[in-house]
């Protein structure tokens, strides 16, 4: 029935049902299927047309791995030339089918049963992977074979995010124990882990899909060949639709645990340069973004705000690690006041980012009423140390630029 069924459309789900059930078919039977129509739509964001064959569950579908990163992970593996690498903690198949896509030998490891038999369903196009149903920490390594090992602790539960490492399971710290036995390790973990808790001769590396952070990975021995350190991987789609990887990484920093870099500000206003920069997500997760600030002769706006300024435009190496817009002006964050510019102005639409101050942009946006032909983008933010006059808060009006 399910190979059968047009792709899902929320409309007609109610319809189709009915059809269905009308035709004979079990009533649980016709929900499952809509349920994994649905779940498909969901991830071909993630799977792309592979999506169109897998078994999901909303949970293993959330925690999964993009097709477009889990094969930057699998590509650490097969140059590292493993005889066999483990995937701790599978859950639906995504990096264990990325892994044996490149002709790695896989054994995926998955507690939960019914995930379990859903991992062997993705994975059976794929005759060198092994599905497990079993405690990942309980499988013996060494009695296996096993000499490259990947794992992503399940971090939510309820389908609430766990912040706590020790709460993941595993425990972070029992995984990175795994490095007693087997050298290459990978292990994902939350973008917002602590910088603290990352193994000194580690290389940490934080992804973003299109400016989106997605996630962090910790890798040990091979599979790290560029070094203990901390970098940032910036995907990025090209005209051709084709994501572009992009690295970027601050040679100075050789331990992965050190607190990231903290950047003076400008005094106040009147040092704001003519460009402002925001950097990518990836790149203020993983520390970087002094490094970058250096490169671009820039300092941040504000006391710990990620925007930075400067008087020249972000150079071709660094463009796809920021974004650049032009300065315009510089207003206090004094609603009337800016009710009053959006009124004369004729400003109908109107982009807002924040970054160090409470106020919501929806909020703002409904309180200033835009109506009009014109557009402006307004960055909200701090300027100054704190104490100073904006530093309480500021509205940089910014425009892009070409050249950005």
């Amino acid at each position: 029935m399910l190979s059968s069924l047009p792709p899902y459309e929320e409309s007609e789900a109610l319809t189709l049902g009915e059809r269905l059930r009308a035709e004979g078919h079990d009533p649980a039977l016709v929900a499952a299927a809509l349920t994994q129509q649905r779940l498909r739509g969901r991830a071909a964001a993630k799977f792309g047309p592979f999506a169109e064959r897998m078994l999901l569950t909303p949970d293993g579908l959330e925690q999964a791995t993009r097709l477009v990163v889990s094969a930057h992970h699998a590509a650490r593996f097969a140059a590292a030339g493993p005889k066999l690498a483990a995937d701790l903690g599978c859950g639906i198949g995504g990096d264990a089918m990325a892994l044996a896509g490149l002709g790695l030998r896989v054994l995926a490891v998955e507690r939960d049963e019914a995930t379990a038999a859903l991992a062997t369903v993705n994975l059976m196009p794929f005759p060198e992977a092994e599905v497990r149903c079993a405690d990942a920490m309980a499988i013996d390594l060494d009695a296996e074979g096993v000499d490259a090992v990947f794992a992503d602790p399940a971090r939510r539960a309820g389908g609430r995010r766990i912040t706590d490492p020790e709460q993941w399971s595993p425990a972070l710290s029992r995984v990175l124990a795994l490095r007693e036995r087997v050298e290459a390790l990978g292990v994902k973990v939350a973008p917002g882990i602590d910088h603290a808790l990352l193994p000194a001769d580690s290389h940490a590396q934080w992804v973003s899909v299109d400016g989106e952070v997605v996630e962090a990975g910790v890798w040990c021995g091979p599979l790290a060949p560029e070094g203990p350190g901390r970098s940032a991987l910036c995907l990025r789609a090209g005209a051709d639709g084709e994501a572009r990887a992009h690295v970027l990484r601050d040679p100075s920093c050789t331990n992965p645990s050190t607190p990231p870099e903290q950047l003076e500000p400008v005094a106040d206003a009147e040092a704001l340069g003519s460009w402002v920069h925001e950097p990518d997500g990836a790149v203020i997760r993983a520390g970087l973004v002094g490094a970058v600030a250096r490169r671009l002769g820039a300092r941040p706006v504000g006391e710990r705000i990620a925007y930075l300024t400067g008087d020249a435009p972000a150079p071709a190496e660094l463009v796809p690690f920021v974004r650049s817009w032009r300065l315009i002006d510089v207003l206090p964050l004094r609603t009337k006041a800016l009710r009053g510019r959006v009124r004369e102005r004729g400003i109908g639409r109107l982009e807002i980012h924040k970054r160090g101050v409470d106020q919501s942009p929806d909020l703002l946006r409904k309180q200033v009423r835009p109506s009009g032909t014109a557009s402006e983008t307004w960055l909200l933010t701090r300027v100054g140390a704190r104490g100073g006059g904006l530093a309480r808060g500021a509205v940089l009006v910014v425009e892009d630029a070409p050249s950005a």
